[in-house]
């Protein structure tokens, strides 16, 4: 048994990821009311979703109890390229729009019959905030991660100051058995990948692409404009280097499976063991990683900018630029609060249209619209948004590190 762990170990994870991926969409195919291997991709997710919030707290705790002082420098700068990139992706989704305008049947309101969107930006921003001092135990238990990313922090810094060495290790000690823990389920991906990739294929084909097929160009072709062309720009700015090999190191090892898992949160410990393999801080890496799966929203912009101006061309509706300048600057700010609204970015589409006076109604069913293609565009949204979370913290760090004239190497 050892000797084949051994074995298993020795082979690369996205070699191993990769055939899981085949023989997933093979069985889906072939075997489509195989429920059995359906419950691997359950299992995986459900361990990942399990383990997330745990990992986050007390990473984040030990981190900044620990800390060096050069880490609030990154911290800056990764910010910045949240925020950067999440606005150029909104900026990219209108000009699409413009360029290639799509129009939406706009008939049923059931699929999204109950559900509630925000009023406003304001209610979007007092939900954030709201979700940050919810009990520590129950932001825990329900897997809050503004919550726990808020307490985190303040114990961290607490403990910094007032706790002792020995504590301080016990407290790095959890972290690291935590850690053990999560590369042992993820050792498990290649599992997870083939079960989640064949409920994918038996579910839903491919028939989803001829009802939405040119909305779904739309949001496709624009997503991976941000993630192939804007997002290695940003970065080789930074960096004065190319990119792309640490763009595409990035995609391969944490898009594709974000892409599966459809959940930032689940794909938050793959993050943290990449960063672990690409030789990061970990002070500043495990504090970045749940940061980013919060605010890092580059996806999120481009449904809620691309949904929007949908509903608008459908209705005769014409934007001009200064409107679909305040539309991109909304869809940034709304995209960095998706997480503390139940239902993310699609349920921030009537927020979004009533900048253009359209009534919920109708705005809420360019959210069915939404549920409808969400197995792709909510999957794609995750890989794009997930993916940026280790970029642009590699991106922050190897900045900050040539900046000291250290030599860097993706």
């Amino acid at each position: 048994m050892k000797e084949f762990i051994k074995k298993w170990n020795s082979v690369s994870l996205i070699l191993r990821i990769l055939v899981g991926l085949i023989l997933g969409v093979i069985t889906g195919l072939t075997l489509p009311k195989a429920s059995a291997i359906t419950i691997l991709g359950d299992v995986f997710v459900g361990a990942l979703k399990a383990v997330a919030p745990v990992l986050v707290f007390v990473l984040v705790m030990s981190a900044l109890a620990n800390a060096s002082g050069s880490v609030g420098k990154r911290f800056r700068t990764v910010i910045i390229l949240y925020m950067l990139s999440t606005l150029l992706a909104a900026v990219v989704a209108v000009v699409a729009s413009f360029l290639f305008p799509v129009t939406m049947n706009l008939t049923d309101v059931s699929a999204a019959a109950d559900s509630t969107p925000p009023s406003g930006i304001g209610e979007v921003l007092r939900t954030l905030i709201n979700n940050m001092v919810v009990n520590p135990i129950q932001s825990l238990s329900t897997a809050n991660y503004i919550g726990i990313l808020f307490w985190a922090i303040v114990f961290g810094l607490g403990m910094k100051v007032l706790a002792s060495d020995n504590t301080k290790q016990v407290v790095e000690d959890f972290a690291n058995v935590v850690s053990t823990a999560v590369r042992w389920i993820i050792n498990t991906a290649p599992f997870g990948i083939m079960g989640l990739a064949h409920n994918s294929i038996a579910t839903n084909g491919l028939g989803i692409f001829k009802d939405y097929g040119r909305l779904l160009a739309l949001l496709v072709g624009s997503m991976l404009f941000v993630a192939l062309v804007v997002n290695p720009i940003v970065v080789g700015v930074f960096l004065r280097r190319n990119p792309y090999p640490l763009v595409l190191r990035c995609l391969r090892e944490s898009g594709v499976t974000a892409f599966f898992t459809r959940s930032s949160a689940a794909n938050i410990p793959i993050n943290m063991a990449l960063c672990e393999r690409m030789g990061l801080d970990e002070d500043f890496y495990s504090v970045s990683i749940p940061l980013g799966s919060t605010i890092n929203m580059d996806g999120a912009a481009i449904t809620i900018t691309i949904m929007t101006l949908s509903v608008a061309h459908t209705m005769g509706i014409v934007v001009d630029i200064p409107t679909a300048i305040i539309l991109s600057v909304l869809a940034t700010l709304g995209a960095a609060g998706a997480s503390g609204v139940a239902g993310g970015s699609l349920l921030l589409i009537p927020m979004a249209c009533s900048l253009f006076g359209i009534s919920n109604d109708i705005a809420m069913q360019a959210v069915t619209v939404g549920f409808i293609i969400g197995i792709v565009q909510d999957s794609l949204e995750t890989a794009l948004n997930s993916s940026g979370d280790v970029l642009f913290t590699a991106t922050a760090e190897f900045h900050d590190r040539i900046k000291q004239g250290e030599e860097v190497k993706f």
